[in-house]
Formats: structure tokens, sequence, C-alpha cells
């Protein structure tokens, strides 16, 4: 990799060779343009390395290297096989663990041990889905006598998939699982926040036995690249996680270009209701998860927190106490919980939407700041007296921000926990069963969680209401998004029509 590397160290993992070039057709390369983008960490706003930018030369490229595996040697590899590579990509993330864990932190700021548990969540989805591989079956139909009917599932062809920069790998392994598995080939584009962790896990694809092709993984902007690929005529599929602004845009490009499928994870304004029965101990624990979790650059995040009026002030007064025990800082230090935010950016929006809550006159109970003078860290910001029309209620701050609210009734807060354009994600605290279940199903929401919060798994649908998406990630279901419905009907006999 002459030139397309940078000799990197971390306190975590010591020193590695970090890829910088695009990956394509099994190769690292130059971008056609020659140009590069420098990757920023965020905990001190020093350049780390420069990687190569795809143009839309490059998806060109890319697309071309895809097409050419899938209509060759990829579409006759049996699905066992597809599994067994898949199989083989998971056993390298997790003995890669350390490293692919390090490079997380470096870009994206995440502290270390939370990072490895985002690749261990990552290797058990390749496994998952590598288990799969060879159990996407079709149906025989019954009709008439005279017919012999079967439905099969078929791959849709070159996936583009474009992945965002809070959970970098988990995402990888989210579109890239059910996308091999039912046989597709795929262009991923990172984010450009954070594209170092995507092109070491594009060597271990290599490693693992992928023919080139198959995986493409490039960096580059979503302006340039991202839009390259949504409107590319030769992509048959494109899937995004992200924001719901930028999520409109794909769906128009799709249309306006080949009418590509489309599937979108994207934004949330998720409620968090702790009813007066709850376990209070339980359900602040859970609540302070559910929102600063990942610094709060979570699409799910527990941002409105909806408590009970009879238990609102002891609520509160708690909250804060444990707010102010999560350890902000180096992520690369063991204690640490949350580290920076991604970038300068994200740090400014973020710092708005905190500016924005106190002129409208919400109450700042903790944090609400900046924390230190060096790197993007903001403390945790706890707001109350809200009202839903601020900003601060609707609209997604992506951010280690909440605000908290008091309800008096069940119906009361189902028809609050509604209001928004949103509806990714909710959860509900309770002791009792009933009420658990009748909010849980009254919810618009794609996940509900009772007595816990962002306890994804890769056996279970993740996907959103209304704004906040279309289409599943993770389950059996996400292979929908990655297969094409064909009917063959065959008259038997020699019967002629008519």
């Amino acid at each position: 990799m002459s030139g397309l590397s940078a000799n990197l160290e971390t306190p975590h993992c010591g020193k590695y060779e970090q890829p910088t070039g695009l990956f394509i057709n099994n190769e690292y390369v130059k971008g056609v343009d020659g140009k590069t983008f420098e990757v920023i960490n965020p905990s001190d706003e020093s350049v780390i390395c420069s990687v190569h930018e795809a143009t839309e030369k490059d998806v060109d490229i890319a697309v071309s290297a895809a097409r050419k595996a899938f209509e060759g040697p990829w579409r006759n590899e049996t699905p066992e096989n597809r599994g067994k590579l898949l199989t083989n990509l998971a056993n390298l993330f997790e003995k890669n663990l350390d490293l692919l864990a390090s490079v997380e932190s470096l870009d994206n700021g995440k502290a270390v041990s939370m990072a490895k548990v985002d690749i261990s969540m990552a290797a058990g989805c390749l496994r998952y889905y590598g288990g799969w591989a060879d159990k996407i079956t079709g149906k025989v139909i019954d009709t008439t006598p005279d017919t012999f009917n079967y439905i099969r599932k078929e791959p849709i062809g070159v996936c583009g998939q474009i992945i965002p920069w809070n959970f970098p790998l988990l995402m990888w392994s989210w579109k890239i699982g059910p996308a091999i598995a039912a046989g597709n080939t795929v262009v991923l584009k990172s984010a450009e926040q954070t594209p170092l962790g995507a092109l070491v896990a594009a060597r271990l694809a290599k490693e693992a036995g992928f023919p080139p092709g198959v995986i493409n993984v490039i960096s580059g902007f979503g302006k340039v690249a991202g839009a390259a690929m949504s409107s590319h005529m030769d992509i048959d599929k494109v899937a995004f996680t992200g924001s719901t602004v930028v999520g409109r845009q794909i769906m128009k490009a799709a249309a306006g270009s080949n009418l590509k499928k489309v599937t979108l994870e994207l934004g949330g304004k998720s409620p968090n209701i702790v009813f007066e029965d709850a376990d209070i101990d339980n359900a602040i624990s859970w609540v302070n998860f559910g929102i600063f979790f990942n610094h709060g650059q979570c699409c799910c995040a527990g941002s409105r927190v909806y408590v009970q009026d009879s238990i609102y002030e002891k609520f509160v007064q708690r909250f804060k106490e444990r707010a102010a025990k999560n350890v902000v800082g180096d992520p690369f230090a063991q204690d640490t919980f949350q580290g920076p935010q991604v970038s300068q950016v994200q740090f400014d929006r973020i710092m708005n939407y905190i500016q924005a809550g106190k002129d409208a006159g919400a109450k700042v109970e903790t944090g609400g700041n900046r924390k230190g003078d060096k790197g993007y860290f903001i403390e945790p910001t706890i707001f109350s007296n809200v009202t839903e029309d601020m900003k601060i209620m609707q609209e997604e701050i992506f951010g280690p921000v909440c605000s908290i609210s008091k309800f008096k009734s069940q119906d009361e807060v189902i028809k609050t926990a509604n209001s928004t354009t949103y509806g990714l994600a909710a959860a509900v605290h309770t002791k009792n069963l009933n009420t658990a279940i009748e909010v849980s199903n009254a919810l618009k929401a794609g996940t509900v969680w009772v007595n816990t919060y962002n306890t994804l798994h890769h056996q279970m649908p993740f996907g959103g209401y209304k704004e906040s998406g279309i289409g599943r990630e993770l389950g059996e279901a996400a292979l929908d998004n990655y297969c094409q419905t064909k009917t063959v009907s065959i008259r038997l006999g020699d019967a002629l029509f008519g």
C-alpha cells in the first residue's frame, strides 16, 4: 500500500498501519482526481491523517467493479459459501477487536470501553447474517392442478450503502451483513468525519476471502460521493443511515434516476416515560444511559423524558446527581463514559440548541457548557421547565442534552409522546404489566423498550415510524430490503389456451 497508508498509534493498541486509499476491487487505490481530506481527532482537534476522497469518477469505478463481480462469479457463489465468508469476517473482527475499537475511539471520540462493545456487536451481526445466508427460502403456491407455481428470493444487485459517523463499524456491519447474505455486491461510503475504521474493516474483508468487487469501501463527502451514489443509474438499491433532511434528498435522487430501491434509517426524538410505580433507581440508570450514551449522538436517544408528577421533583434531583457522575474526558481513559462530540460542526450545533433552550426560558438543571478548552467536549445537560413547542423538545439535537417534563395521566403522556414528526424509539418504565403493554402498543415508534433503553440486538428489527425512516435494519426483516421477490408460474400438461 505504498503511499496509501499512514503509520498511526493509539494508547490502546499501539502502532498500526492505517489504510488511506479507496478500497475498490480488493485493492487500495488513489482517487482519480488525487483529492484527499483531513481526518480530525475530536479529542484535541489535531489532524490524524489524510485519506483519499472519492468523487463521481471514483463512484463510477467502484460501481463498475461491483457490477462485474455481481454478474460474474459472485452471482454463482453458493449461499453456504457466502455464509462462511461472513463468519470468517466476524472472526477477524473479534481477533482484531482492540485495533478496531482503538480506531473508533481515535476518529469518533467514543470511549474505548464503549467502542469494544460496538465491535463485539458488529462481529455478532456479521456472524448472525452468515447464519442466514443459506436459509433464505421461497415458497410453492398451489393454485390449480395444471400449474406449478413457486416464489423465489433473488438478490437485488449492486447496493449503495451510506453510513453515519456515530457508530461507524457497527453500521458497517448492519449494512454489509444482510446485503452479502442475500447475494448482493456493495459500494459503501463512510462518513467523512470517521473514515478510518471502514478502511481497516475493508482489509479484513479481503483477508476473510471475499472476491474482488464484492465489498468496495470509499471515503468521501455526502454532497459529492453520496449524491453520486443516490443518483447512479447502475446502483440498484441505496441504504442510508443519517438525518431526515439528507434522507429526503436521497429519496428524490433515487426517484429521479432509475427508481432504485431505498431504505432509510433516520432521525429521532424519542420519549422516555417514567411512571410513578417504576423502580426509580433502575429508571434513572436507564434514562441516564438512554440520553448520554455515545455522547448523545444516537438516533434513538431518549431525549424527551416524561416523569409522572407525583415523583417528578424526586426524580429530577436524583437524575441530576446521576448525570454528574458521568465521566467526560479522554476516550482512551478506562473510566471515561462520554468522550467529545465528533466535530466542530456538531459541537456548534449542540451548543446553539442549548442556547436556544435557555433563550426560550427552559431551566438548566445541570450542564449546559463546554467542558475544557480543547476538544469538542460538552457537559451532560438536563433542561426542565420546558414546553412542547420549544425547539429543544421538537428537533433532534444529537448530543448530550435532554429535556424533562411532568405528566399526570397515561392518556396525556401517550398523546404528548406521539406529538413529534419522529417515531424511531421510545421507552416505558413501570412495574405494571398492563401499563407497559398498553403504552407500548399506543406509542408510534419502531422500537419500545420497557424498563431498559438502547438494548439493541442483531436479531431484533430496528427502524422508524413517520419521518424516522423506511424499512427495517437487523433481524430477518433486514433481508427483505436486499431481496427481490420473483414469481414463476409453469403450465403443466398439453392443454391449449381457449
